[in-house]
């Protein structure tokens, strides 16, 4: 910019009406450039729009092989992908195009400009208005210009790249999370007792209530099971324990206090959360287990798995723990990855145990012995057990029973089935169940 400038001074000092041809040559230049930048960054956007797409798309596809294979679908996912890289090319094309046009279209303008200036500067010479040497030096210092210029066209280019890139990133930076701590927070008072408290709570999402007149008092150390038809709320309600979310209305208290005056590294770092589809990481089999633990060691994974009934499983696999996991654990089966998230669980050892239906994929022998070496964890601790099984749920001090976001029955296991309601028929039908299996 420097010898731009200092070109350009000396260039008005030297002819001014050669200067005024050229600056009246190159301000249209320079609105044709900044139009060429605003088309460039435009279609860098939507070519890194649609790099994502694909990205996704691809990734989706490894992650779902087994589907995708299962259904003999193989043929139309290719397709797919084909056509979306044939619009990812279109869009590459359209890119590259704009943004080659700038050299070609800066090096035509310097030609026209030379062009121009010869011819009239000729004339002047020609009449003896203007020296050779002066225009000599006047085509020298618009040399000068060029490359400076021929420069500023490609980093302004990269600019682009760079700006779209910067844009959608700031956004994700820039975004709050839902939940956080504020000015509520009250000053950490030590350790909190484990007792949960649910005060008219209600959760509304999208103009939906979910949850709604839920009073719950679950005293430290017991365990309250938790059961209903799928979509009732179950899940939701544990998870306000954890504040993964925040009520519409109502509180809970954690040791008597509203877990929103509770900071979040207080709150959660007493609780042990199981979902009910694990997320695990692409290492190994050991680290998934003690992910939640700060310092793990062996005793403390061998633990875990123990009680999850996982070990057995782990001592077959050639490299024990140190098995490494696919994406998502995709090399374990469904009931591995819930037994490795029971295992990643109780192995923070936390005040607050939930395990959101973290049973459902194993079969009822693993299950009763799962339960079996649970039932000591759960007893030092409060837990919140969801699921749909009866002969899970009958561990538990207190069930409750969730339809369509209100509690409609609670009592303990011997209560439940001698009432009408859902709790009874869903013993019924499970108990009819395993009489059909043991008859086969």
């Amino acid at each position: 910019l420097a010898v731009l400038l200092l070109a350009s001074v000396v260039m008005v000092l030297t002819q001014p009406e050669l200067a005024g041809l050229v600056f009246a040559l190159y301000f249209p230049m320079v609105g044709i450039f900044f139009l060429i930048l605003r088309v460039m960054r435009r279609r860098q956007k939507e070519l890194q729009e649609h790099v994502s797409d694909v990205s996704n798309f691809s990734q989706e596809s490894f992650s779902g092989i087994r589907c995708i294979k299962g259904f003999a679908l193989e043929r139309r996912r290719n397709a797919q992908f084909e056509e979306l890289n044939r619009g990812l090319v279109a869009k590459t094309m359209l890119m590259q195009a704009s943004r080659q046009s700038l050299w070609p279209f800066m090096a035509f303008w310097f030609c026209l400009g030379m062009i121009l200036i010869l011819n009239f500067g000729g004339r002047k010479i020609i009449a003896g208005e203007l020296t050779l040497g002066t225009l000599t030096q006047f085509i020298q210092y618009l040399l000068y210009m060029q490359w400076p210029l021929l420069a500023l066209s490609w980093t302004m280019s990269l600019m682009q790249r760079g700006k779209v890139s910067w844009v959608r990133i700031k956004e994700i930076l820039s975004s709050e999370p839902k939940i956080r701590e504020n000015d509520a927070v009250e000053p950490d008072p030590g350790a909190l007792e484990a007792s949960i408290q649910f005060e008219e709570l209600e959760l509304e999402i999208g103009g939906r209530k979910f949850l709604q007149d839920i009073n719950l008092d679950v005293p430290a150390g017991t365990t309250l099971g938790i059961t209903g038809p799928t979509g009732s709320g179950k899940t939701l309600l544990a998870s306000l324990v954890a504040r993964v979310t925040d009520p519409t209305r109502g509180a809970v208290l954690v040791g008597g206090r509203d877990i929103r005056k509770v900071s979040l590294a207080t709150l959660r770092g007493m609780i042990g959360y199981a979902a009910q589809e694990p997320v695990l990481f692409s290492r190994s089999l050991e680290h998934n287990i003690g992910f939640g633990v700060e310092k793990p060691d062996k005793n403390l994974i061998g633990w875990a798995a123990e009680v999850a009934h996982l070990r057995g499983d782990v001592e077959a696999f050639p490299d024990q723990y140190q098995t490494m996991l696919g994406e998502r654990g995709v090399t374990l089966s469904g009931g591995q990855r819930q037994r490795t998230s029971i295992s990643r669980a109780i192995a923070r050892r936390p005040d607050i145990l939930i395990l959101d239906d973290v049973l459902s994929a194993v079969d009822t022998q693993t299950e009763a012995a799962i339960m079996e070496k649970l039932q000591p964890v759960m007893k030092n601790r409060t837990t919140l057990f969801v699921s749909h099984r009866i002969s899970t749920l009958r561990y538990a001090d207190e069930i409750i029973v969730i339809e369509e976001g209100r509690i409609t029955q609670r009592g303990t296991h011997d209560e439940l089935i001698r009432l009408p309601g859902y709790y009874s028929e869903l013993n019924t039908l499970q108990q009819l169940e395993e009489q059909l299996e043991a008859g086969s």
